[in-house]
């Protein structure tokens, strides 16, 4: 443990473990011996979208002490970066007021170089009050407490992650004027074209079409040390998954944010846009969905929990509980608007609340039966937006009311698209709704995580239905 990295706020407050201030005194050395000129401190907002600052190599030292502040407006915002909460209200949300600061505590243990900017590294941060107490506003912190009362029932989490994207070519050489846009009032969309024709899954030509952006990809992410297991063509016009390999939890979630920052960064700086929005104008054919796959080991033993034909008894409560806390679920697994349009019968999406044993087209799925990566539990509601950190709460919440409770899944599902099954929300107000409606997820996440993160959704869902749509102005301007 080196005095540089001693004598700051991070030390006044004890918010380093042994193992950090020795992977700080490492990032410094990495620093120096690369000469770095430049580290991004990033932190993942509520709406798992990097934010941060990038700091002059004179300045690391002082950041790696005693983090660096930032405004509390920013954990206020909705998707158009207008504040949804009053910010200079006496009171103000979660006790911030006047839009005071708030201070990003990095973890030199998430410390990576970026393979495609110069002498440029990246850490991730962790978001405190000035006092050094928690703000459970801090997406990254509400997983670390989930994943808390998972290890005191004696159970860490294993989560793959399996993420759909769309690649475009940019059409624009620049921002035009009426991209230029305000809070409330986002400004108009890139104008993109097709990379690939769709409908062909898995077509080995197609890939080979977008081996530019593949071997671009590919070159960015493993230079991240990020673990990148598949790229893959899939079967909409355009899209493309990725998998990781399987892992902890915490630093799956951790990863999701670094690739989906990285996947954009690569893109754009080549003349593509790519976007992990669900359902893009021209994409009905096939949305693109986060599929996350997760197991439960026994500490301190490592046992697989899940394993059973087709579950254990751990696994079938776990999974009564994904199904029973669904619909308020919901709101984390797909948080935007544009998500819900995916939830469609006979799409490789699920539309109710049921399961399957290895049937894609149930909302959660019991997969790896006979394989040797082990059973575990595929949850194939996410939209590949969501904020991964409560995304993974989420699942974490909904599996130990199961395990509480004993619930029973019941019956897997042989036709998912008939069962006589409870339906997915259809809308981001019916989730919102649903969320209202189940208290499991404030006794877990606490009340103000869950109002926090409502009220900012509903914010962004009474603009949407405050929206004149194209839709509407071409069924009914001319007609009436």
């Amino acid at each position: 443990m080196l005095a540089a990295e001693r004598g700051g706020f991070i030390e006044r407050h004890d918010l380093w473990s042994a193992e950090q201030y020795a992977a700080a005194a490492q990032v410094r050395r990495v620093i120096d011996e690369l000469g770095l000129d430049l580290v991004r401190f990033s932190f993942a907002d509520h709406h798992g979208l990097l934010r941060g600052k990038t700091v002059a190599r004179a300045g690391v030292a002082s950041a790696l002490r005693s983090g660096l502040t930032a405004p509390s407006s920013l954990l206020l915002k909705d998707t158009s970066g207008r504040s949804v909460f009053p910010v200079f209200d006496a009171e103000g949300f979660g006790g911030f007021t006047g839009a005071g600061d708030v201070v990003l505590v990095p973890d030199p243990l998430t410390f990576r170089v970026l393979p495609w900017a110069a002498k440029t590294g990246w850490i991730l941060c962790d978001v405190r009050r000035p006092d050094g107490s928690a703000t459970p506003l801090c997406t990254r912190s509400v997983l670390r407490d989930q994943l808390g009362r998972l290890a005191g029932r004696g159970y860490a989490m294993t989560v793959g992650v399996e993420l759909e994207f769309h690649v475009f070519r940019s059409l624009a050489g620049g921002l035009e004027p009426d991209q230029v846009g305000a809070p409330g009032r986002p400004g108009a969309p890139s104008e993109v074209a097709p990379t690939s024709r769709g409908s062909q899954l898995l077509l080995e030509e197609d890939a080979d079409r977008l081996d530019d952006v593949v071997q671009l990809l590919h070159a960015g992410l493993t230079g991240l040390d990020l673990p990148l297991r598949t790229l893959e063509v899939e079967f909409g016009p355009s899209q493309l998954e990725l998998t990781l390999d399987a892992g902890d939890a915490a630093t799956a979630a951790d990863a999701v944010v670094l690739v989906r920052s990285a996947i954009r960064q690569l893109c754009r700086r080549r003349g593509y846009h790519a976007t992990f929005m669900s359902r893009p104008a021209g994409t009905e054919t096939a949305s693109t969905g986060w599929h996350l796959h997760q197991s439960l080991r026994e500490i301190p033993t490592d046992t697989p929990a899940f394993d059973g034909d087709p579950l254990s008894r751990t696994g079938k409560h776990w999974l009564g509980g994904l199904l029973a806390h669904a619909p308020a679920a919901a709101v984390f697994t797909t948080p935007t608007v544009n998500g819900y349009k995916r939830y469609l019968p006979h799409s490789l999406a699920p539309d109710r609340v049921v399961w399957g044993v290895d049937n894609k087209g149930a909302m959660v799925r019991v997969a790896g039966n006979g394989l040797d990566s082990g059973i575990r539990l595929e949850n194939r509601s996410g939209e590949p937006a969501a904020n991964p950190y409560l995304y993974v709460a989420s699942q974490v919440a909904s599996g130990l009311d199961g395990l509480a409770a004993e619930l029973d899944p019941g019956q897997p599902a042989e036709n998912p698209y008939a069962e006589p099954a409870g339906g997915l929300p259809k809308s981001l107000g019916e989730a919102l709704d649903a969320l209202d409606a189940d208290p499991a997820f404030a006794e877990a996440l606490g009340k103000d995580v869950v109002a926090w993160f409502a009220g900012l959704k509903r914010a962004e869902f009474a603009r949407y239905l405050a929206h004149v749509s194209d839709w509407e102005q071409r069924e009914y301007f001319d007609l009436f």
